[in-house]
């Protein structure tokens, strides 16, 4: 499998574009393996934030016993 890496945006009708050189190398109707990756958006902020609020809910005071082994000296 061949693999090209480019940068583009998306257009208004959410279409990506291929640079004319690698649309060139593609044939019609020729199935492809599509990976898109992004920047986060700052609005992103705040869901991390919700995650990280429901992460910390689920503490309960008993799991103040790891806190404590962590600091303990190792037993050989």
């Amino acid at each position: 499998m061949k693999s090209v890496e480019f940068e583009s945006t998306v257009a208004q009708n959410g279409q990506i574009s291929i640079p004319p050189a690698v649309a060139a190398e593609l044939a019609a109707g020729q199935p492809l393996r599509v990976v898109v990756m992004w920047e986060p958006c700052r609005s992103d902020a705040a869901w991390r934030e919700a995650g990280a609020k429901s992460f910390e809910d689920a503490y309960a005071p008993e799991d103040s016993v790891y806190e404590q082994l962590i600091d303990a000296p190792a037993i050989r």
